[in-house]
């Protein structure tokens, strides 16, 4: 299938005509391409589009919950691999232009970032906002109570014993730079440290923390 037509295919699924559509071709292009500009500056931007929308939406659907409650909601549902699985069901990887590699979840996820900020550059808050509101709803209705990730969990544990926050710090990153690969060490207070990896530093440091809660038999994290 040619760029053009996986091009089409990708406007249709996302319910939305450009008016300037090299608007959205910007947004599927990543740096290894080698054009002028590349897809960064947008993903920076749709990040920002979507954080506004998803503190909207969750604001006006739990009107009871407190502001931890909402930002445990908020980060689970910006996370990385929704915007992966969000931007795979709608075409974003076969669109994307690469050279010389397949779109990993990293590469996706920042392109659905910028292809949001392509919505909203070309049809303002409402059409980013159409598109967010669609694919996230499903996501925001799944979950009754708010999510308690491992950071969360031993946030809340380490204040509970009074021995302070957990501290995260980068010890390695290996890898190419479209894959890779970064290693997080946490600590907490009298406890052994506990190191992880994963293909973001968000992912290495949950992993991380959630080693730590193991090493101190707790798993009630869900």
């Amino acid at each position: 299938m040619g760029a053009d037509s996986k091009f089409s295919i990708l406007q249709g699924r996302l319910d939305y005509t450009f008016r300037d559509p090299k608007i959205l071709e910007r947004a599927l292009t990543h740096t290894s391409a080698g054009a002028v500009h590349s897809n960064e500056r947008l993903e920076f931007l749709g990040d920002r589009v979507l954080g506004l929308a998803m503190a909207e939406m969750l604001l006006n659907t739990f009107t009871d919950e407190d502001e931890g409650a909402i930002a445990r909601r908020f980060a689970e549902l910006v996370r990385a691999e929704r915007l992966t699985d969000i931007g795979r069901a709608v075409g974003v990887d076969a669109a994307l232009k690469l050279t010389g590699q397949a779109a990993n979840d990293g590469m996706v996820a920042d392109a659905t970032e910028a292809v949001i900020a392509a919505l909203y550059l070309d049809g303002g808050f409402p059409a980013a906002n159409q598109f967010i509101e669609r694919h996230w709803a499903p996501l925001i209705n799944k979950s009754d109570a708010p999510p308690r990730d491992a950071k969360t969990a031993l946030q809340e544990w380490s204040q509970a014993q009074g021995i302070g926050l957990p501290k995260y710090r980068d010890v390695g990153r290996e890898g190419p730079d479209h894959e890779p690969l970064f290693t997080v060490e946490v600590t907490v207070t009298g406890v052994e440290p506990a190191r992880a990896q994963g293909t973001n530093k968000r992912a290495a440091e949950q992993d991380a923390a959630a080693l730590l809660l193991a090493q101190l038999g707790i798993d009630d994290v869900g």
